[in-house]
């Protein structure tokens, strides 16, 4: 089962990826792990990503979509993977097609009101990287994190005032995947409203029928 998720930033894809991945032994695949990775280590392409970032411009589409290539020809992603943040636009999408038949996209559809509250009530744990929500997902100790006792704090593109610049880039980049994927018969809409439990459970329906 070779599965994508899509959504806006906030719409709970890394919640929902982790499941999906952990129910059906799937491989999950975040390109912003990818690129974290990358960047850990001392190599010619960690260099050229570093300079890129540095100098305030984004990572190519050809960069990327190599990147991801190269993930995906590796064992692990033989028949079952989840692609989470990848492709970010249409022409990601078409090199995508053109290496993998994928089986289903999960879209989580969530307004941009909702979105904002989510995001802008996230905490992460700079330590052990734990994620929490000071409304539907606060620690134990409040600000403090229940794995590893670290202050949590705010990133600043968790803040509205980023979200809104965020959504933008959305909106005119990976939205149009929406239809792109609808015309192909592989989009799975969910209600990313409910809470994560019931936004599971829908997927499941789904993906059951895939399996």
């Amino acid at each position: 089962m070779k599965l994508l998720i899509l959504g806006k930033p906030g719409s709970g894809k890394g919640i929902q990826s982790d499941k999906i991945c952990e129910k059906y032994k799937t491989t999950h695949i975040s390109t912003g792990d990818i690129f974290r990775e990358i960047l850990k280590k001392q190599s010619p392409l960690s260099k050229k990503i570093k300079n890129i970032i540095n100098s305030g411009k984004l990572v190519s589409d050809e960069i990327t979509n190599e990147i991801v290539k190269n993930r995906l020809s590796q064992a692990d992603c033989k028949n079952r993977f989840l692609l989470d943040g990848f492709p970010r636009n249409l022409f990601q999408a078409e090199f995508l097609s053109q290496i993998e038949d994928i089986n289903a996209v999960v879209y989580l559809k969530v307004n941009d009101k909702e979105i904002i509250k989510r995001i802008s009530s996230r905490r992460v744990c700079p330590n052990c990287k734990a994620v929490y929500n000071i409304i539907t997902m606060p620690p134990k100790i409040e600000g403090i994190c229940d794995n590893c006792k670290t202050p949590l704090i705010q990133r600043e593109d968790d803040r509205p005032e980023s979200i809104k610049e965020r959504l933008d880039t959305y909106n005119k980049q990976t939205k149009p995947l929406i239809k792109y994927y609808s015309k192909k018969g592989l989009l799975k809409e969910i209600n990313g409203e409910q809470v994560v439990e019931k936004v599971f459970e829908d997927i499941t329906k789904l993906l059951d029928k895939l399996e």
